[in-house]
């Protein structure tokens, strides 16, 4: 791949995604493979201003040989050096970048109860720290092809031209293949954000979402909540970042004891190594009460089942059928690109920063109470069709068309 759409990219990154400010503490997180880059983007974050940069290097397949070796006690807690870089995070606020490469394989046929009880285990502890300080910084995940990756998304390929064709799909859809990518990040933001302000405007107590593959379910909204799209600002200096490179979601945190109804995944879900697919999830006062999958079925089980409150929706994401991911017709078995290809659903953790004022609710005891939903996890799912519709009915029962035949309606794309 040409060297100048990379390095565009990586600045793409450092200005737009997390927009580091002058002085400001860097972590990227990233597999070690991705070494070339990482040392491309170190060098456009401290151009953009960083005071230092911080790497924490990682290995899927080291990963999985301490799933493999290591007991669940030793595994299922933060170590003294963790718990010092969360305490450092609190203190500090660093940007924080996370560069998706992990081979979509990596954890496949692995112990799944073991590592289920590691997740559950030290989540909870990671949770306690980063309810603390993941509002108060900017963070960005984007994606750089690594060679098993690539090869999973296009088998047919020689490795070299794999990972060829997944940095040019990467760059398309992230708007950094063609001409200056700030510019083109910044409009189409914009046009984002149009989408969050109407839904918005609409005042909507309830989606009503069905589809001819059977999907029929209705989800309750609360009335202190935003509809979010594009980028985020950080709660007290309200710095503008952009979480997601790509992203085409407008989103919001639905009330999580209100949904009803069933849904159709339509795409597979790539989680832990495996790939559940044809399932489809019943919901009961918004509790995911009933699950069928045609392929691992048991471990959508346990993924609803990983905490008490893992069963329950934490985000309802729309997303048009004729989004540039979907239109690529590549399946990327990775979340931050999937889930971009048309609406999806989360299971799991919600979204505090939508609350129109969440100092009100200053425990999560209080925000459960209310209705987000807090959890150790945050699956996303997608359910997007070519026939879907979406129905807003507002608070005065007015009906407005949301999405006709998986694409936003007329009312709402105007």
């Amino acid at each position: 791949m040409d060297i100048n759409r990379i390095t565009n990219y990586a600045r793409l990154i450092a200005t737009i995604g997390i927009n580091v400010q002058k002085g400001q503490e860097v972590d990227i997180t990233s597999e070690v493979e991705q070494i070339d880059f990482v040392r491309i983007l170190v060098k456009e974050v401290y151009k953009a201003g960083a005071g230092k940069v911080n790497l924490i290097w990682t290995d899927s397949a080291i990963t999985r040989l301490d799933i493999e070796y290591a007991d669940v006690e030793r595994l299922s807690h933060l170590q003294s050096f963790e718990k010092a870089r969360y305490e450092f995070n609190m203190e500090k606020h660093p940007a924080r970048i996370y560069i998706d490469s992990e081979d979509p394989d990596a954890l496949k046929g692995i112990d799944q109860e073991k590592y289920g009880k590691i997740i559950s285990s030290k989540g909870r502890e990671i949770r306690s720290y980063r309810d603390k300080y993941d509002d108060y910084c900017q963070w960005c995940i984007a994606g750089v092809p690594g060679k098993k990756w690539a090869k999973k998304v296009f088998p047919d390929l020689k490795e070299e031209d794999a990972i060829e064709a997944l940095w040019k799909a990467i760059l398309q859809v992230s708007r950094a293949y063609d001409g200056d990518p700030v510019e083109n990040w910044n409009k189409h933001n914009d046009n984002l954000v149009k989408h969050a302000n109407k839904m918005n405007s609409l005042n909507l107590a309830k989606l009503h979402y069905y589809a001819s593959n059977g999907t029929d379910f209705t989800v309750e909204l609360l009335d202190d909540v935003l509809w979010e799209a594009g980028g985020e600002f950080t709660k007290e200096t309200k710095i503008p970042f952009q979480p997601n490179i790509p992203t085409e979601e407008c989103f919001t945190t639905p009330d999580r004891t209100k949904t009803n109804g069933v849904v159709y995944s339509t795409k597979p879900l790539s989680y832990r190594g495996e790939i559940i697919d044809g399932f489809s999830i019943r919901f009961e006062n918004g509790k995911a009460v009933e699950v069928h999958a045609e392929k691992n079925e048991e471990l959508l089980k346990n993924m609803i089942n990983l905490d008490e409150n893992a069963c329950y929706l934490g985000e309802c994401a729309l997303v048009p059928y004729h989004s540039p991911i979907n239109e690529t017709g590549i399946l990327f078995y990775s979340t931050l690109y999937d889930e971009n290809a048309s609406c999806h659903l989360a299971l799991g953790m919600g979204f505090d920063m939508l609350l129109k004022d969440e100092s009100k609710y200053d425990t999560n005891e209080k925000k459960v109470e209310h209705g987000i939903n807090k959890s150790i996890v945050h699956t996303d799912f997608m359910i997007g069709t070519d026939d879907l519709c979406i129905d807003g009915i507002d608070r005065d029962g007015k009906v407005h068309k949301i999405f006709v035949n998986g694409n936003w309606s007329e009312e709402l794309d105007s």
